[in-house]
């Protein structure tokens, strides 16, 4: 199936594209189970305005740095395969 990504010949590594989709994944899960935590936190007055403030001041970040490598490599990967289209 040409669509399907395949694994490596021992079947243990991903390619870039579903370790990338896997990471995102379980970094959405982790937001959305802080999310859930903090908002039950609030319901039930455990939480100050000060940790407010702070968690508010304090940025998630979106990407790792090894995100952004496996998206450079895909970007490159699409280009050599439009090049060799054309």
């Amino acid at each position: 199936m040409p669509d399907v990504r395949s694994m490596d010949n021992q079947g243990r590594r991903m390619d870039v594209r579903d370790r990338l989709i896997v990471a995102l994944y379980a970094q959405l899960k982790a937001e959305r189970e802080t999310r859930e935590t903090l908002e039950w936190a609030i319901r039930n007055g455990a939480v100050s305005q000060a940790v407010l403030e702070a968690i508010a001041a304090d940025p998630v970040p979106v990407v790792t740095s090894e995100d952004i490598a496996s998206l450079e490599k895909i970007i490159a990967l699409d280009e050599r395969r439009k090049s060799k289209r054309n």
